[in-house]
């Protein structure tokens, strides 16, 4: 083998605004949807309340196999964190 130069070579021009994004591509973490969620709206949002978003939106990456007896008292995420949060998936281009 040897450390050849070649004076060939290709240029591709590729602009990403025209490309459509593969699914996998339009997932945040919850640590990301809360921070921007912070940064831009000042309150936090736990990760049941983002849950609760994704599932409305038809976003269910797995089942929960942790569902328990169903008798324990689930916390609704109110509108205000709602919207934030659906700002959130808007942003990282997952709705």
């Amino acid at each position: 083998m040897s450390k050849l130069k070649s004076s060939k070579s290709i240029e591709v021009e590729f602009e990403l605004e025209d490309r459509e994004l593969a699914k996998s591509e339009s997932k945040a973490t919850y640590a990301e949807i809360q921070q921007y969620v912070f940064k831009n709206n000042g309150f936090e949002v736990s990760t049941l309340y983002i849950a609760q978003v994704k599932k409305k939106h038809g976003i269910i990456e797995r089942e929960n196999y942790n569902m328990g007896d169903g008798k324990a008292k689930v916390p609704q995420v109110p509108s205000e964190k709602e919207q934030a949060i659906e700002e959130a998936f808007k942003y990282f281009m997952m709705i």
